[in-house]
């Protein structure tokens, strides 16, 4: 993987960037955009966002590049999103997420080039090479329980599928849950996705789909729920595999919850790993460490490592890290423990409880890995 940083010292934005480009085929770029909050305003800090976003793609090591993903993490979304700017042809999510660097903002952006970009049917669509990523963000239906706003969302979800020949155990290979309060939310939510999972064919027979589910506040304050995705239609199945590292870790179904740890998806000229959320806990679903964050913070890395194993990669492949955490006094610990260890991947770290309350720290990432394998086609 190739990292590097852009300080754009006139904006008071430091863009942490990686990126796999090989001399043929889709380009890819992750980006962490942070801003220094010089006690300004959101809006102010907002403004010199969007600037350093909007000459990214025009400078050197970016040819090519166009916007598919933005997600933005703010410290108050409610009052925050009006002031946010409308685009077309790019996915955006926002979510409550309070950056714990000081600012009021911090986005995750990710680009692609040689990809044809569109709108269809509500959702950013990528093509290229007989693929079609589909990416869908902020879905949200805010009347009823949190049971009830997932089953609609899920509902809502799997009708747009359709629209694409697609459906979600087939081809939805990423989700995020967004739950407001987690503490008290998250069951009706759990609950309401297996129930439909089932009904989709989704069992711990079959397989479920990579996911986060955390806390964070939709813009929207009856939404007690908000669901992002990502789909894929045009690869061969076997070019899918699940990762589960039983060594360190449990299948999810153990304790009544319907993800899968990670995901591989392998093409002809690389392999995407796509791991979920992941804490402290061991091969028998306990959590480890109870109320050490330094040691939680050692045990989760141990376990994303032994996934990263299990897919063909390790952290050097790794083009980010988003990592969420309970309790903003713990923040100066991780940050430096994350500085030491993994100085050059781009990563931000954000006020978002964990499913348990036990849990203090959680992380999810993505890495990518040159391959050569003929039987299928390239990215």
């Amino acid at each position: 993987m190739n990292y590097k940083n852009i300080q754009f010292e006139d904006l008071g934005v430091c863009a942490e960037v990686a990126f796999f480009c090989p001399e043929n085929g889709v380009g890819e770029w992750h980006v962490m955009l942070h801003v220094d909050s010089r006690q300004e305003t959101f809006e102010g800090q907002l403004r010199r966002i969007y600037d350093a976003e909007d000459r990214l793609p025009q400078m050197p090591g970016f040819e090519g590049a166009r916007y598919v993903l933005k997600r933005y993490f703010l410290s108050d979304s409610t009052n925050q999103m009006p002031l946010m700017r409308q685009e077309a042809e790019v996915a955006i999510s926002v979510i409550q997420q309070q950056p714990l660097d000081g600012s009021k903002v911090a986005v995750w952006l990710y680009l692609v080039s040689n990809t044809s970009l569109s709108v269809q049917h509500g959702a950013v669509v990528g093509e290229h090479n007989g693929y079609r990523h589909i990416w869908r963000m902020e879905l949200m239906s805010p009347q009823g329980d949190s049971a009830q706003q997932t089953e609609t969302v899920l509902e809502n979800y799997e009708e747009m599928l359709r629209q694409f020949g697609a459906t979600m155990g087939a081809n939805c290979i990423r989700t995020w849950f967004f739950v407001r309060d987690v503490d008290t939310q998250y069951a009706g939510m759990v609950r309401a996705r297996r129930e439909n999972f089932e009904r989709e064919g989704l069992t711990p027979e079959t397989h479920y789909i990579a996911s986060t589910g955390i806390g964070g506040g939709p813009a929207d304050t009856k939404a007690l729920i908000q669901m992002g995705t990502y789909a894929l239609t045009g690869f061969d199945p076997r070019q899918q595999r699940y990762l589960y590292a039983k060594t360190h870790l449990n299948p999810t179904y153990e304790y009544g919850v319907t993800f899968e740890r990670g995901t591989r998806m392998e093409y002809g000229d690389r392999s995407h790993i796509i791991i979920s959320g992941t804490a402290s806990i061991n091969n028998r679903g306990e959590v480890v460490h109870v109320g050490d964050i330094r040691m939680q913070t050692r045990r989760m890395w141990e376990n994303v490592e032994a996934l990263l194993s299990e897919g063909g990669v390790d952290y050097s492949d790794v083009m980010h890290l988003v990592v969420y955490l309970r309790d903003t006094g713990d923040y100066e610990v991780v940050s430096e423990m994350f500085r030491e260890r993994f100085p050059d991947i781009p990563t931000v770290i954000t006020l978002a409880p964990v499913c348990r309350p036990t849990w203090l720290i959680e992380m999810e990432c993505v890495a990518v890995r040159k391959n050569r394998n003929p039987e299928f086609r390239d990215l």
